[in-house]
């Protein structure tokens, strides 16, 4: 019996025993006083049976047919055997097989086909929306076999805006920071530049290393080519502590891997760039327009690029020139043209650039530097080095200078100097002591004492 059931066997039983009229009953039913002689009448014949609804365990009258539902079923297990009843309902109603979608649940929980589990989940504190279309977008990368081992192994680089759930995504071969150069790109051309963009810890996004003694002066922290790029564009990073903290983008990915996969096995797509397509043309856009959320408020917080976005959305990094003018950058060489000699960059920091066309640009303080690439490493001249104890030593060739004059000969030719330059001096003492100078190194008496 159910509860309003229970309260009229109360009732039944005052009015039994006489401490309560039918007119009374009925005032506390909530019924007129014919219904409530009908309830009482159906008590006195059948007792607590006749309180229960009699249309309980019958039918429905909207009820389907049994035809009907066997044939939605076997189109289920045909064609939809591992989608969500809600998803299915909808694939069915494209067939003309209209079905709400939890009677569809309901009739595969009966059929043993859906079972509902519930998982217990840590405490998490709730994060209100952000008010404006483009004030914060998260991004991740999602890894699942997209193309169920028809094709290649891929990723999907989604990206959805915080404040109306608009979804823009991409696939690639793998996480890169080019893959998040690139759905990075097709956001901005499309909405543009985010005030805020939410991460995770990936390596793409995050520097390990320790800041060098430059960047501890200058009181930056190390930066990743990504994150070097985002300032550049003024678009805040932030990175999450967490998989939870970024729930968004992460409920976006369980919706795609559970769709999307199933539309790309229905399209018959297999490959990376037929599935992109199919995003950009079909996918994408029936998506924002089922899921979209209007904004609490609808200022647009996207601002202009007016910047070169391949020139930032790239790869950058520093090198010293050398005294002839070269550059060494990934075993690659580049000569700088004569004409910037007015620039003096020899010895010099300049910035290497490559593009993600595969091109590449030298700077100096901005400006483009011309250069030519070397087919092999330059040719230096270069002394041997010798090892003597910890010091390294360099012996000078024997048209040096130092050779020509002497001074590099040995401890044994000095010695026998001193020893005749000391005979001379016994041999000829007044010599020496009239000239008035100090002898020489070697012993011999000066020029004018000679």
């Amino acid at each position: 019996m159910s509860g309003k059931e229970r309260k009229r066997l109360v009732l039944m039983a005052e009015v039994k025993k006489g401490s309560m009229s039918v007119a009374e009953a009925g005032r506390v039913m909530g019924v007129s006083y014919r219904q409530a002689k009908r309830i009482w009448q159906r008590f006195r014949r059948s007792g607590d049976a006749g309180l229960v609804h009699r249309r309980r365990g019958q039918p429905g009258a909207r009820r389907r047919k049994a035809a009907f539902r066997d044939r939605v079923l076997a189109r289920f297990e045909e064609r939809y055997a591992d989608f969500g009843p809600t998803f299915a309902a909808e694939k069915l109603a494209e067939e003309g097989l209209s079905i709400d979608h939890e009677t569809l649940r309901r009739w595969l929980m009966e059929a043993g086909r859906w079972t509902v589990g519930r998982k217990r989940h840590k405490h998490r504190a709730w994060r209100e929306r952000k008010e404006c279309f483009g004030q914060m977008v998260q991004l991740d990368g999602s890894h699942h076999d997209w193309f169920e081992g028809r094709g290649p192994k891929a990723v999907l680089m989604v990206m959805i805006d915080d404040a109306t759930n608009v979804t823009v995504a991409r696939f690639a071969e793998e996480e890169t920071t080019e893959a998040s150069y690139d759905v990075f790109e097709g956001w901005v051309r499309k909405y543009g530049l985010p005030a805020s963009l939410y991460v995770d810890r990936e390596s793409i996004y995050r520097c390990e290393r320790l800041a060098n003694v430059e960047e501890q002066i200058a009181g930056k922290e190390p930066q990743t080519q990504f994150g070097r790029a985002m300032e550049q564009l003024g678009v805040e990073l932030i990175l999450a502590n967490s998989p939870q903290a970024k729930g968004r983008v992460e409920r976006r990915n369980g919706l795609l891997q559970d769709r999307l996969v199933k539309e790309l096995r229905l399209a018959g797509i297999s490959d990376i760039q037929a599935a992109n397509a199919f995003l950009t043309k079909t996918f994408l856009p029936q998506l924002n327009t089922k899921f979209r959320v209007e904004p609490r408020s609808a200022v647009d917080a996207h601002h202009r690029c007016e910047l070169n976005l391949k020139e930032i959305l790239c790869w950058e990094e520093t090198r010293v020139v050398a005294r002839d003018w070269t550059v060494a950058w990934n075993a690659r060489w580049f000569q700088i043209e004569a004409e910037h000699e007015r620039l003096s960059l020899v010895g010099r920091k300049i910035t290497v650039r490559e593009l993600r066309d595969g091109s590449l640009q030298l700077l100096s303080e901005g400006r483009k530097l011309r250069w030519k690439e070397l087919p092999a490493r330059p040719q230096r001249p270069e002394l041997e080095p010798r090892r003597v104890g910890r010091k390294t030593m360099v012996n000078p060739p024997k048209e040096h200078p130092w050779r020509q004059r002497g001074i590099a000969y040995s401890e044994r030719f000095w010695r026998a100097e001193r020893k005749r330059g000391a005979d001379a001096k016994r041999a000829h003492p007044q010599a020496a002591a009239a000239s008035g100078q100090p002898p020489l190194r070697s012993g011999f008496p000066t020029a004018a004492a000679a």
